[in-house]
């Protein structure tokens, strides 16, 4: 006669099997989703059409007097090393207060067949916040009088 309390190993090896390969189909199919990949302007005109399939992100400055601003949308031009790219950001929030003429500025969405890249996230940064402090002159100028004696 068998002892209920002993149960084969089969089933428990069994079940750990499908539980684990759940998990890891699940997480394969939603890595998927999220990948964004950073590219510069360069690099996204040379992909061809591999650019119009993923998530990107491209940086560059904001072409100063480029921006058009209307409630939570914008249009502007990143420039990088010469490289122009048009974007049109349609997100659910206004971009950021930093984002200005010459702000360093990070797009986040997909590149269209139209040649124009579509942001759904913005990131900006202002170059002169940033930049480090003038230096203050060495000595004054003027007559300085000795204290010798």
């Amino acid at each position: 006669m068998k002892n209920q309390s002993q149960k084969s190993p089969v089933k428990f090896i069994i079940a750990g099997v499908i539980v684990l390969a759940t998990v890891a189909w699940l997480a394969l199919s939603a890595s998927g989703d999220s990948k964004q990949y950073y590219v510069t302007i360069g690099e996204l005109q040379q992909l061809g059409n591999r650019a119009y399939t993923r998530h990107l992100r491209v940086a560059g400055n904001v072409q100063p007097g480029s921006i058009n601003h209307v409630g939570t949308n914008a249009t502007f031009t990143l420039v990088e090393q010469g490289k122009l790219l048009r974007v049109n950001y349609q997100g659910a929030e206004p971009p950021p207060d930093s984002f200005k003429d010459d702000a360093q500025a990070l797009a986040i969405g997909t590149y269209g067949r139209d040649g124009v890249f579509h942001a759904t996230q913005l990131q900006a940064k202002c170059a002169s916040k940033y930049a480090p402090a003038a230096k203050p002159s060495a000595a004054p100028t003027g007559n300085v009088a000795k204290l010798n004696n």
